[in-house]
């Protein structure tokens, strides 16, 4: 990997270039990757994985080792078909239906985090619990901040938020985002994929500030953090 700006280095080492995820202070800090083909598309038939490469897939793997969990919505754990990992994995479903079989909890390294609201059925908040640690934030709707604020108290201060789109949105629309790390994908994909964020128009505000930019194998990848106000 080379670095393009904010001055050229080739090589660059991801893990050093990456390893400055500023402290947010109050709640752990969120740094959200994601993966967007040229004209856009987060996924090819579904999942993110065509969009892909060995560059993109070696930063995603740094990324993952610089967390302390991982964050991500339900949808996007059963579309992209998530295993066990190394590192801790706080899934958001409202209603708490997930696949218990699934090697991502029968086979877990760490006991997955089940992020969920008080209104979610009885039964699957038992099964959650007899497999996962389980969070309550919100009565029918997940409250970001206080999901964040739980795994604060279980001692975590880096997130790295995975999609799917819907659960980016919502954490920009929360100002809970503190750095954006974006993958260009040299390809074409059309189709009706959705963008990195879905969701409500978002507020105007100062704008984003290009970090870095590096490039390999045709791949660009941007990492953005929030503009301070003036």
């Amino acid at each position: 990997m080379r670095q393009l700006l904010p001055f050229p280095c080739d090589p660059v080492d991801p893990a050093v270039l990456y390893g400055d995820l500023p402290s947010a202070r109050t709640r752990p800090a969120v740094r959200l990757n994601m993966i967007a083909s040229i004209d856009g598309a987060t996924a090819v038939a579904g999942v993110s994985g065509g969009l892909g490469g060995p560059a993109d897939q070696a930063l995603f793997a740094v990324l993952r080792s610089q967390a302390d969990v991982v964050l991500v919505a339900a949808g996007t754990v059963r579309a992209e078909h998530y295993g066990p990992l190394n590192v801790p994995v706080a899934v958001l479903s409202r209603s708490c239906r997930l696949d218990w079989d699934s090697s991502f909890f029968t086979a877990a390294i760490t006991p997955p985090i089940v992020v969920t609201v008080a209104a979610a059925p009885a039964p699957e908040r038992k099964k959650a619990a007899d497999l996962a640690d389980v969070i309550i934030a919100g009565e029918r709707d997940v409250d970001l901040a206080a999901a964040l604020g739980a795994l604060a108290e279980r001692g975590y201060a880096r997130v790295l938020a995975e999609g799917g789109p819907s659960l980016n949105g919502q954490l920009a629309a929360a100002g809970l985002l503190d750095e954006l790390c974006l993958t260009v994908s040299p390809l074409l994909a059309g189709g009706d994929a959705k963008r990195v964020l879905a969701g409500p128009v978002l507020p105007s505000g100062p704008g984003w500030q290009l970090c870095s930019l590096c490039e390999q194998d045709d791949f660009l990848f941007l990492r953005y953090r929030p503009r301070s106000p003036r």
